[in-house]
């Protein structure tokens, strides 16, 4: 992909403008760990249950009216397709899905529910970013990766904006610590741009944390051959993009891994604590505060980014089964 230009400030701010046009703020709540008062942005709690919806809004309204009629081509696992997807049914434009054939049920329907096209493709032998370049490129239509891309970057920061005008209405410490759910780091990029007095902690499921490696070294680290199962599928991202990997590189973000044990008891408390359904990858930043991987400090926001779980699976967390 040919990148037109960087994510900027002042582009998060006009997404959030767009945004709060387009949808409610999604709550700011709070619980008292060790102590201390802890925020947290629900955004499992959006339309199409995640933060992607965000980015997609930022990105769609910006194609020139007379383009629309060609559509979108994106690729996803669920959620960044429901985002598309959402977006796209506002616009009256059509939207094209490359989504994995061992996607969550629940994000498959939600998708097709929107009205979205979905193309499935083997994620262990087939490359998704080819299959959407040469649908977009058949079709004319207008590729929208879920990170890799300024628009999409700015979008999903408008949670920063809109968390640090709920968190100082409660007349709370700025936001200093935020800790976000990191797979290709377009959420925490766009954080990282809106909050930029913030230390952003990008957190990832162990044997898929290459931006946490990345960071780490300096350079992009992929992820590993043979990665470990995860139950979080919105975050198997294989490779990071330079885009995503400056920005929070150029904000001296850092990184960590938390386990499945980990994930699970995070869900968990989510439902006790904060009544909130909170998917498996959606619960990566909360789990990194839980098991005390970051210690617990006055002006933390924690973001909840997502809320799209297989019921099953879910019940079978909450049971201890899982």
């Amino acid at each position: 992909m040919t990148i037109l230009r960087q994510p900027t400030r002042a582009g998060v701010r006009d997404a959030a403008a767009k945004v709060a046009a387009a949808v409610p703020m999604t709550p700011l709540l709070t619980a008292t760990i060790q102590g201390v008062t802890v925020s947290f942005k629900a955004e499992n709690l959006q339309p199409m249950g995640a933060f992607k919806l965000r980015g997609a809004w930022h990105r769609l309204t910006a194609i020139e009216p007379d383009a629309r009629a060609r559509g979108v081509v994106a690729f996803s696992s669920g959620n960044h397709a429901q985002g598309i997807a959402w977006a796209a049914r506002r616009l009256a434009m059509p939207a094209t899905i490359v989504m994995p054939a061992d996607a969550p049920k629940s994000k498959r329907d939600g998708t097709l529910a929107l009205g979205a096209e979905i193309v499935s493709y083997d994620r262990a032998t087939e490359s998704r970013e080819h299959i959407a370049a040469r649908l977009a490129e058949a079709r004319g239509a207008v590729l929208v990766p879920s990170f890799d891309d300024p628009w999409v970057i700015e979008g999903q920061g408008s949670a920063g904006v809109e968390a640090a005008v709920q968190i100082a209405a409660l007349g709370l410490v700025s936001p200093r610590h935020v800790i976000v759910p990191c797979g290709g780091g377009g959420l925490a990029a766009g954080i990282a741009l809106a909050l930029p007095d913030a230390r952003i902690i990008v957190v990832e499921p162990e044997g898929w944390d290459d931006m946490t490696r990345s960071l780490a070294a300096g350079r992009i680290e992929p992820v590993g051959d043979s990665p470990p199962p995860t139950a979080c599928d919105s975050l198997q991202t294989m490779r990071v993009s330079p885009l995503t990997f400056d920005v929070l590189s150029r904000h001296r973000a850092t990184g960590l891994a938390v386990t499945e044990a980990e994930i699970r008891h995070a869900q968990r408390w989510a439902a006790d604590r904060l009544r909130l359904v909170v998917e498996p990858g959606g619960a990566v930043a909360l789990a990194a505060l839980l098991s005390g991987k970051v210690a617990v400090e006055p002006g933390m926001l924690v973001l909840l980014s997502g809320g799209n779980v297989d019921r099953a699976a879910y019940a079978a967390v909450l049971a201890g089964d899982a």
